[in-house]
Formats: C-alpha cells, structure tokens, sequence
C-alpha cells in the first residue's frame, strides 16, 4: 500500500469511519447526563419562586444535557456529523420569551452540563452542579432589603400643618423624605416614602392632625439594593 493509499483512508475514516467509543462508554455518558439532567430538575422545582415556576421548562431544562451530550459524541467522533449539525443548529431561531431572569442562569447549566458530559469530563460536571448548588443556597440565605413604604397625604392647602407633620414624622420614623407635593383646587396632596416599625402609631398621630381628608399608607413586595 502506498502513502497514498493511507491518507486516502485516513481522510475516509475520520469523514465517515464511526465513533471511537465503545457502546458501554456512550450508554455511560447518556446515563449520566439523564443524572444531571434530573438533578437540575429536582434543584430548579425546589428553588423556583411559585409564581415564576413552569414544569414544561423545567422538563425542557432536564432533557436538555441528554440531547446536547448526545450531539457531542456524534460531533467529536465523525466529520460529516459534525459539519452537519453545526449546519443544522445555525438555522434554529427560539423566540420564547424568558418570564424570571434566574432561568438563563439554569438554561446554560444545562447546556454546559451537556457539553461536559459529552466529551467525556463527566467529574467536571458533577463538581459544577455541587459547587452551582452550593452558591445558589448561599445566595439564597442572602436577606433582600424591604422596599419603604410610600405614604399619601391629602388636606386643605392652607390649612396643613407642616411642622407638626414633620415632627411626627421625625419622632416615629427610621427615614422619610418628601417625594411628591402638588396643590390643586385648594388642596395640597404629599407622597412621603417613609421606613418605620411604628406604622400604626405614626398614622393615628396623622389622623389626629385637623384637617386631614385622606391618609394612605402604601406597601409592596418589591425589592432595593442595600
């Protein structure tokens, strides 16, 4: 046989000439990325806020490491397969739009997990779904500063007594700042935001005050940097 010969078949086998990989190595691989896959299922129902969960994502997040390892062992073993998948996977545009943000974050765990998986660094991946669960627990225990209340003052513009409002305020408040001030047929409305752990008895001295035509004290669950 020739030199020539040989990179003849040489260039045959590695376009065409099949896996490297015995079949109990790639029912091994495929094992273990349906392991991970359920893992992440099992992390991403536990740590989900309920009304943010979706099982049809969560379901598309544990079936993704099973798919993407299997396209790895086809790419990393023949040519053709390679250049073909890589063809097909250019032309797939996903339009669905993602409700929390966190769901990125488990989206490419489970692509990088497959991706691992498939060529073969199986103990890579089960470090990084014990050191990802790891950080979102601690992450988790991390407390969020609770967004201040906003309190709405309506009265008679020029029968509002300022000082009073503002020594209340100072006495019973944490914090309050001014936010808003708008006067219209005759009557002044204030937005005050405002942090205190003696709601109610900062809004009976209000209520005391003469004058006062409504009092709202305005609450919610969102979130702020501290």
């Amino acid at each position: 046989m020739s030199i020539k010969d040989v990179i003849k078949n040489s260039v045959y086998e590695s376009l065409g000439g099949g896996t490297n990989l015995s079949a109990s190595n790639i029912l091994l691989l495929i094992g273990i990325a349906c392991l991970v896959g359920i893992y992440i299922f099992t992390v991403y129902k536990w740590s989900c806020k309920s009304a943010f969960y979706s099982k049809d994502l969560n379901v598309t997040m544990a079936g993704l490491p099973l798919i993407i390892a299997a396209i790895m062992i086809a790419m990393q073993s023949n040519l053709l397969v390679s250049l073909g998948m890589v063809g097909a996977l250019s032309i797939v545009r996903f339009r669905n739009a993602v409700k929390n943000p966190i769901d990125l974050l488990y989206l490419f765990w489970s692509v990088s997990a497959g991706i691992i998986v498939g060529v073969g660094l199986y103990i890579l991946a089960f470090i990084l779904c014990i050191v990802m669960t790891i950080l979102l627990l601690l992450l988790d225990m991390v407390p969020n500063a609770k967004a201040p209340d906003l309190l709405v003052l309506r009265a008679g513009a020029e029968d509002m007594d300022y000082e009073k409002l503002e020594s209340i305020l100072k006495e019973g408040c944490k914090y309050h700042k001014e936010k808003s001030r708008s006067i219209k047929n005759g009557d002044v409305e204030l937005i005050i935001e405002i942090r205190t752990s003696r709601k109610e008895e900062v809004l009976g001295k209000i209520t005391a005050m003469e004058n006062m035509t409504q009092i709202s004290c305005i609450s919610h669950d969102g979130e702020c940097r501290v």
